[in-house]
């Protein structure tokens, strides 16, 4: 425990010293984001466009993580355990790519709908059956969206073969 603290005193640390616009927490054995990294952040949290948060043991993410981070641009939370986003997520206003691949999601996280910037969504590997088809694709900026591995039901299935403006991934035998 003691070294999985020290690891991420040190790369918060370089993230400060080096005036870094990208926080890598990734295989840190996190369950949550730590308060405490809030304070030690609070001077270059504007610089911060990037925040990779992978492999740890994360059940949520916190409101107080997106008023922080109000710059963000790129937000990587695969591979832990999440099965929702708070609702503060759609004030992530610059927000263009989020990976919530290999979690727990068993609904599609709607509030990521409201985030008008957002180009990339990868939601690999949930447990995901519906998504809200016609206001996915109403998104203005929206590119790519990874749906692969979920469980869609056979009416979303449908909906996602048609042709859109923007790439989907998906398994047709799910």
């Amino acid at each position: 425990m003691a070294e999985a603290v020290a690891n991420v005193a040190r790369r918060i640390n370089a993230t400060v010293e080096e005036g870094k616009d990208s926080l890598d927490l990734s295989k840190c054995k996190l369950i949550n984001f730590p308060d405490g990294v809030f304070k030690v952040l609070r001077t270059v949290t504007e610089n911060i466009h990037v925040v990779t948060l992978a492999d740890n043991e994360m059940k949520v993410i916190s409101s107080k993580f997106f008023g922080t981070f109000t710059h963000l641009q790129e937000l990587d939370l695969h591979c832990n355990v999440l099965t929702k986003l708070p609702d503060v997520v759609a004030d992530a206003e610059h927000l263009r790519i989020i990976n919530l691949a290999d979690n727990k999601f068993s609904v599609f996280p709607e509030k990521l709908l409201d985030i008008p910037t957002l180009e990339t969504i990868n939601l690999e590997g949930n447990s995901i059956t519906e998504i809200p088809v016609e206001r996915l694709f109403a998104m203005p900026a929206l590119k790519w969206i990874n749906l692969k591995s979920n469980p869609l039901d056979k009416d979303t299935l449908t909906a996602v073969q048609t042709p859109h403006q923007c790439e989907i991934l998906f398994t047709a035998d799910a």
